[in-house]
């Protein structure tokens, strides 16, 4: 296949089968060395997109190479290979054909870099490494520990000083990595598993509910209204002040002063007044 043959092929998807697009990217050839500072150019001076798409095109398969000594984390190796497409696009937008270095060695870097981001974020719900350190601790110690079970703290001290970092890090990032995510609904109907959604979730902010509660207190506050527009002003003002104020309500004294009548009276007004608001309440 030659270089004018690679120009205008297309890049291919990774939509359908993993098989048929690794096929296809094996069948690329590599540039030679001289065919690729050509086309670097051609990307620098010109922003020649066509130059930007063989090269890419060429190193495709350096990527699905790549991609597969990170299958161990568990995730699909499309998602893997998807992301480090990435990196290498990112790689050839980059890539200085000055600098007398092939793409490939300085595509490297970029293609890991975009791996490493998406496994932190996807082999955990919850992120177990933020800082730069704790990545490259991360990954380090992936690829030195040997089997399942926990370090000894020889083993612990060693890979400290192999990989200059204090033992409690080590530690640390051991028992992050041996952690599992739970589940947040069971997998199965049986009514005696426990799943955190049984215990996280609030039926008293569901959706349904706040709106059923909502409805209600606005018939309420509309009843009430009605009610109270119902009375005649002396009962009206005896109910608000005794029953509707939020602070200091009135006593049966503060309003028989005010109206010049018993306590007693008072009294005998409200009673009166709240029994006929609930009659109006109730056949609402």
């Amino acid at each position: 296949m030659s270089q004018v043959q690679v120009l205008s092929l297309p890049v291919p998807s990774l939509v359908g089968s993993l098989e048929t697009y690794i096929a296809t990217v094996n069948r690329f050839p590599l540039l030679t060395a001289e065919e690729e500072s050509r086309l670097a150019r051609k990307l620098r001076d010109e922003n020649d997109i066509d130059a930007a798409r063989a090269l890419v095109v060429s190193h495709l398969r350096v990527v699905v190479a790549i991609a597969r000594g990170y299958l161990g984390y568990g995730l699909p190796h499309a998602d893997l290979i998807q992301e480090g497409n990435i990196g290498l696009m990112k790689a050839v937008k980059r890539f200085d054909p000055e600098r007398n270095v092939r793409l490939v060695s300085f595509a490297i870097h970029w293609i890991k870099a975009e791996m490493h981001e998406f496994i932190l974020k996807n082999w955990r719900l919850v992120k177990i490494a933020t800082t730069k350190a704790q990545r490259k601790l991360f990954f380090n110690l992936r690829s030195m520990k040997k089997g399942l079970g926990p370090l000894s703290q020889e083993a612990v001290e060693d890979m400290a000083r192999q990989l200059r970092v204090k033992p409690q890090e080590v530690r640390e990032m051991e028992m992050r990595l041996s952690g599992q995510d739970v589940a947040l609904e069971a997998n199965d109907d049986d009514d005696d598993s426990y799943a955190p959604i049984a215990y996280l979730s609030d039926p008293d902010n569901e959706p349904s509910q706040l709106l059923e509660f909502d409805e209600t207190e606005r018939v309420s506050a509309h009843g009430l209204q009605a009610a109270l527009a119902s009375l005649d002003e002396r009962s009206r003002r005896i109910i608000e002040a005794r029953w509707l104020r939020e602070k200091n309500p009135a006593t049966l004294h503060d309003l028989a002063a005010e109206f010049k009548v018993s306590a007693e009276r008072i009294r005998q007004v409200e009673a009166k007044a709240m029994q006929k608001m609930k009659g109006l309440l109730t056949a609402a």
